[in-house]
């Protein structure tokens, strides 16, 4: 039986506030940025509070974004990727963050306002069905995010409305390669993991292209490190609980790529 929409949003909402909160990290930890794709440039140029090792890649870096450009991001969290891009698009452009956790909008908020941020704007809702006009975004973006929505087909629907014909889609997320065990597709715990809201990656780029996004394709696929499971407390967490063990969680990983997708909307 699958769990309900609203226990796993809230359940996500949950983990992520006690994140924002307390600094305590989700998918490997601020000191895995650099491995996922981050330079040590670019993170030294972002505010440090706006780190908290909660992605799977770094998709501003494949966005290509050009001065004045609008970007949205899906799951801004504590802001990172929004000021990367930021300091990408210029003065003349525009970031706006949706985050549906409260905590996550106050601390970016805040991040952005004492370094002097004009150009970024976080927003509290939901990524599916997002607080923003059609037509807006010339950069769609998300970092490890859509996996953890229990309705994507509806992200990516929405993704494309917001976004301005011609717009592009550049997101960094998690994909299976193989089905997962049953006692972790059904644990709470892994949805705010990053585990069992992961589908098939064949599956994750049909829903794109039934949202009316062509040219779709991954551009970077590498297996999720196993220490990213094997030493993550959340993951260790699950497998207590589900009675995995070293081994079976070890070939979990192998079940699971982090990949970087792009999409444009056809002018």
């Amino acid at each position: 039986m699958k769990l309900k929409e609203e226990k796993i949003k809230e359940a996500v909402k949950e983990g992520y506030a006690k994140i924002a909160t307390q600094q305590e990290c989700c998918c490997g930890g601020s000191n895995l940025s650099q491995e996922i794709g981050y330079s040590e440039d670019e993170l030294k140029s972002v505010p440090q509070s706006a780190d908290l090792g909660l992605g799977c890649g770094n998709p501003v870096a494949l966005a290509s974004l050009k001065k004045g450009e609008t970007v949205v991001d899906l799951g801004s969290g504590g802001g990172l990727d929004c000021f990367l891009a930021a300091n990408k698009v210029g003065e003349k452009g525009k970031v706006i963050g949706i985050d549906m956790t409260p905590e996550m909008i106050g601390r970016a908020t805040e991040t952005a306002r004492k370094n002097d941020y004009k150009n970024v704007e976080f927003r509290l809702g939901e990524i599916e069905k997002m607080p923003v006009e059609g037509d807006t975004a010339n950069v769609i973006i998300s970092n490890c995010v859509i996996n953890l929505s229990p309705n994507k087909a509806k992200v990516f629907k929405e993704a494309f409305r917001v976004l301005k014909p011609g717009g592009r889609l550049m997101i960094s997320d998690i994909v299976l390669l193989k089905q997962l065990p049953e006692p972790i597709k059904r644990s709470v715990e892994a949805y705010v993991g990053c585990l069992a809201g992961a589908i098939m990656k064949n599956e994750y780029m049909t829903l794109i292209k039934d949202a009316g996004f062509r040219k779709e394709e991954v551009i970077e696929e590498t297996h999720f490190p196993i220490e990213y499971m094997i030493n993550d407390p959340t993951a260790k967490d699950i497998a207590k609980k589900s009675k995995i063990s070293q081994s079976e969680l070890a070939e979990i990983a192998h079940s699971v790529a982090s990949v970087k997708v792009y999409a444009e909307k056809p002018q």
